[in-house]
């Protein structure tokens, strides 16, 4: 049974930062490429980050570039989002996801989702 939780959500004020973390289980990580994505309340949800299996590819949403970092340990099966300047349009309930194919990683055709972690930020 594959399990993916986060952890690390929590509110903070503007300018501050955030490390989301994701721990699996019950899959092969280091086979596994990980995105982040986040629903917003009244919005759809969308792409943050993704990170190839070896950690070599990063792609991020222009909204976030710069500003978050994606990075794994596969010897831990945990995939980390550090988020600095973090900004109020940052608030969001972040998912994180696996996907075992690593095609498309910035769509939401992942195989595994995790329950997501609430992230506000306060003006």
């Amino acid at each position: 049974q594959v399990q993916l939780v986060e952890s690390g959500g929590g509110m903070v004020q503007a300018g501050g930062s955030l490390r989301l973390s994701c721990a699996a289980s019950g899959l092969t990580f280091s086979t596994y490429a990980m995105g982040w994505f986040r629903q917003a309340p009244g919005k759809e949800r969308e792409f943050a980050a993704a990170i190839s299996w070896s950690g070599g590819s990063t792609y991020y949403a222009d909204s976030v570039k710069g500003r978050f970092t994606i990075s794994r340990d596969n010897a831990k099966n945990t995939v980390y989002l550090q988020m600095n300047s973090l900004k109020p349009e940052d608030t969001a309930v972040y998912y994180c996801a696996a996907r075992r194919i690593p095609a498309g990683l910035t769509r939401g055709e992942y195989d595994y989702w995790g329950q997501g972690t609430q992230v506000t930020v306060s003006s």
